[in-house]
């Protein structure tokens, strides 16, 4: 019977045992973002909202500034709705020379991006407790202290320490980070590079 009663006894912690554990996973934040290094062969890609200067060699005429418009085209003497979005600059001047080809001898072109915005899936987004919530374009080598920085920092209601990324090119796998420590502190361990597509979420605090 005492060794019924042991046994008994033993389950019933181990049963406590097991549900603490889960109740304090259940509680726990999420893990710290990593801090891998961004990819050296990043190339930046070209978005709706971005102006591109196009120089058309020994053409003046065909050379001028374009702005890519909401569907991701451009439009340009003697090109009509070319697809720029999701291209890098050296792409789509050679796209462009072949179709100048259609109408002048072998055409050199050059592209050059003059203001950022970048394509929709690359931008970092901003939400929640933020001075400034907004959508930043994304820059090789980015770090949550220069998005900080581009938003004004958090509100004096904001839990910082609680702030989490949401990578979107890991499936939408949520990363925290310490941006209170970062911020109100200057402990730089807490800051960590961004990938493109990333979102920060900034909670309020409680109390």
């Amino acid at each position: 019977m005492s060794v019924i009663r042991s046994a008994f006894s033993s389950s019933r912690q181990f049963l406590f045992a097991a549900c603490a554990a889960i109740a304090f996973a259940g509680c726990s934040s999420h893990p710290p973002a990593p801090s891998a290094a961004a990819s050296s062969d990043y190339s930046y890609k070209i978005g709706p909202g971005d102006n591109l200067n196009i120089v058309v060699w020994r053409n003046p005429e065909l050379s001028m500034t374009v702005p890519v418009r909401p569907d991701g085209k451009i439009s340009a003497p003697l090109i009509d709705d070319l697809s720029a979005m999701g291209k890098d600059s050296t792409a789509l001047a050679r796209d462009i020379e072949k179709e100048l080809a259609k109408f002048i001898r072998d055409p050199v072109v050059t592209v050059i991006v003059t203001s950022f915005v970048g394509p929709y899936s690359e931008q970092i987004r901003v939400v929640g407790a933020a001075a400034k919530p907004q959508i930043l374009a994304y820059k090789q080598k980015m770090t949550i202290l220069d998005v900080m920085i581009a938003v004004g920092g958090i509100t004096d209601f904001a839990d910082g320490n609680r702030a989490s990324i949401l990578r979107t090119s890991e499936n939408n796998k949520q990363y925290g980070v310490r941006l209170k420590d970062l911020i109100k502190n200057g402990d730089v361990s807490a800051n960590v590079e961004m990938k493109p597509g990333d979102v920060v979420i900034i909670p309020q605090s409680w109390f």
